[in-house]
């Protein structure tokens, strides 16, 4: 088929490739502008916030709401405009000429537009119990659980810049914060350094490694191993914050669209990639701070702005 008779076919105007907060959002903003929206999601629904048991900052609600009450009200709310959701697998993205094509682990797709939202993990300890306790102890962002560990006993694992800044973060809020670092020093910059040693809210745990994570219905105890004297201790905390690193979902781009030294996808402030009419948003991009209020307005943003390439390209599709 040639590339003409792909796009005399195309089955939408717009497809977007993950269903967290940023893709959410953007369906909402797409099929609400009378774009016909497809979002393609292999997991669940909401994307990693799914798992976050409470959220005390998404702004407007006062109240403590769940994860999972957020992505299923934005699931909703791009629902009533009539976007589509397919919970298939994107093996491939085609973005060779003005059509672009999806191929997903159950069919091939074609669209004029792409959002890709796949988001961000953290690097994980791969420890017993860490999966366990995710959202119930464990956690992977200060600035979205601290203020539930009020008054409470909170261990940070990591020394490098972003590790220091949430422990600092955390000290607002918890009455002792551990600094577990597998080394004798941090990796921080010397001003984030020196902040930090000045707090006296902040205890170090040097040369050591998490091993494990234990507890009851919420973290308890951490298994600890020192590295330098070669022994084995528990630590008595209400929560463990895990900064050892982030690493963008850029596989199905990678190799096409320009990235930062870190792998997250560089974009334009109209959230345009390098490539004409693909697009990306949230967590997956180059940004400071990753919330569910920024995705939001990431997705919202790079929704508007396929809208408006697909105007200025609308003869080619005729």
């Amino acid at each position: 088929m040639t590339n003409d008779e792909v796009i005399k076919n195309t089955n939408y105007d717009l497809a977007i490739v993950g269903a967290g907060p940023a893709g959410l959002s953007a369906a909402i903003y797409a099929s609400r502008g009378g774009l016909k929206t497809v979002v393609f999601e292999k997991a669940l629904v909401g994307g990693q916030i799914v798992v976050t048991a409470e959220v005390e900052n998404y702004p407007g609600f006062a109240e403590t709401l769940t994860g999972f009450d957020i992505a299923d009200k934005l699931k909703a709310h791009a629902d009533k405009f009539g976007a589509e959701f397919k919970l298939e697998e994107v093996k491939a993205i085609g973005v060779e000429g003005l059509c672009k094509i999806i191929e997903t682990d159950k069919g091939t797709y074609s669209t004029k537009s792409v959002i890709i939202a796949t988001g961000a993990h953290p690097r994980k300890l791969q420890v017993p119990g860490e999966q366990k306790y995710t959202g119930r102890g464990v956690s992977y962002c200060a600035t979205c659980d601290g203020a539930l560990y009020r008054d409470k006993i909170v261990a940070v694992v990591g020394g490098g810049d972003s590790a220091i800044e949430e422990a600092i973060f955390l000290t607002k809020f918890a009455k002792k914060v551990y600094i577990i670092h597998r080394r004798d020093k941090l990796r921080a910059v010397k001003v984030i350094r020196d902040r930090v040693f000045k707090n006296k809210k902040v205890e170090y745990v040097w040369d050591s490694v998490v091993q494990g994570i234990d507890g009851g219905d919420m973290v308890e105890t951490l298994h600890i191993y020192n590295r330098k004297l070669d022994e084995i201790s528990d630590l008595k905390v209400d929560g463990v914050f895990i900064y050892i690193g982030i690493i963008p979902n850029n596989e199905l781009v990678e190799s096409r669209v320009e990235l930062d030294p870190r792998g997250f996808i560089q974009t334009d402030e109209d959230m345009h990639t390098i490539i004409p009419g693909v697009f990306a948003a949230g967590d997956i991009i180059h940004k400071t701070l990753r919330q569910v209020v920024t995705a939001n307005s990431d997705g919202a943003t790079a929704a508007f702005s396929a809208e408006k390439w697909i105007e200025e390209n609308s003869d080619k599709f005729d």
